[in-house]
């Protein structure tokens, strides 16, 4: 594949970001956010479910919602390494902190007792 061929395919998968599909990531982005209004401001309070499993799926249409604004508005659904990396990286780091507190949490409370 030549430069300029390279160069418009290129352009032209970025041009597939229309002001139509802007919209529909919009439309999908606020039902998201409108589930987890509609979780915490009902499904919660009235005990549908417990605050655990809400915990659990608010965290779950979270990072649904950090995906589709990484991906669409940030432009790195087009760039697949670029994607995979703004995602992959600082999970590993969440994990390591949720993982490293929970230990030193592990530690202080047998040194208490």
């Amino acid at each position: 594949m030549s430069a300029d061929q390279h160069t418009t395919a290129q352009h032209h998968d970025h041009s597939s970001m229309s002001k139509k599909k802007i919209w529909s990531v919009f439309w999908i982005l606020l039902g998201i956010t409108a589930i987890e209004f509609f979780i915490a401001l009902v499904l919660i309070p009235k005990g549908a479910i417990g605050h655990g499993l809400g915990n659990f799926i608010y965290i779950a249409l979270t990072l649904l919602k950090a995906f589709y604004i990484v991906a669409y508005f940030m432009h790195l659904k087009f760039e697949k390494l670029g994607l995979i990396y703004s995602i992959i990286v600082p999970l590993i780091f969440i994990i390591f902190f949720i993982v490293w507190m929970l230990y030193e949490g592990n530690y202080w409370m047998h040194i208490r007792m």
